[in-house]
């Protein structure tokens, strides 16, 4: 990506949101920043902005608003203009910067609360690698159901295998395919996921978003509820 961007000469835009959200064994947060110092010239001397929040991650303080970017080698009368343009906002609420500080001066080792923290944060992280493992196996084991592991974030892709006459039907009604597999799940069951045509899918290839963040016990749930549509739709448009 770096190297297609400066071949390109763009502006990296790198949200890294979900950086402590890695699930997947060998794998490892690597920030858009240490690869461009490792690569050296002339990529370390490219424009990047990196985002980061509390209102994802293992945080998921949704309800709380706060964030940072951290601008890197942006022309000094851009970042200006930047500065000029930010100062003349509203800034986040007096809640969402504590919230902010509090996730990137965590406590350390040694100080009274730490243990605390760790304990909480680390039982955050496993049972978000445990729903994520769930919600993979589970999609996998329906079948016209193909799922790729979830090896970080909060968000699993299935793609689904729509029947020639599930999509002549979402023609008629003037939806893309996977709309019309949305909305039908939306109310058959209640389920909301995220048609799959929004994110440049592949021509001729079908898919949905959904995540993983609700508790396991909802999750499961919820997941019994999406396998008995998938087979009452299948069986529907066969």
């Amino acid at each position: 990506i770096i190297k297609f961007a400066y071949r390109e000469k763009l502006f990296i835009f790198a949200d890294e949101v979900y950086q402590h959200n890695i699930y997947a064994e060998g794998s490892k947060f690597h920030s858009f920043k240490k690869v461009m110092n490792e690569l050296g010239e002339p990529y370390n001397q490219m424009e990047l902005a990196s985002f980061m929040t509390c209102s994802k991650g293992y945080m998921g303080e949704c309800g709380i608003r706060g964030g940072y970017a951290e601008v890197v080698n942006m022309d000094p009368k851009v970042m200006y203009m930047l500065e000029k343009s930010i100062s003349a906002k509203c800034c986040p609420s007096v809640i969402g910067q504590a919230c902010m500080d509090a996730v990137v001066n965590p406590p350390r080792p040694g100080e009274e609360s730490y243990e605390t923290w760790h304990h909480q944060v680390q039982g955050a992280l496993t049972s978000l690698k445990r729903r994520a493992e769930l919600v993979a196996g589970t999609l996998n084991a329906i079948p016209g159901i193909r799922c790729n592991p979830v090896q970080g974030a909060m968000y699993a892709f299935p793609q689904i295998e729509l029947p020639a006459a599930a999509v002549k039907a979402a023609a008629e009604a003037g939806q893309a395919p996977d709309v019309f597999y949305a909305f039908s799940l939306l109310e058959a069951t209640g389920i909301c996921v995220i048609p799959g045509s929004g994110f440049g899918q592949a021509p001729g290839t079908y898919h949905f978003r959904t995540t993983i963040l609700a508790q396991e016990d909802v999750i499961i749930e919820m997941l019994a509820r999406l396998k008995q549509f998938h087979i009452q739709f299948l069986n529907k448009f066969s």
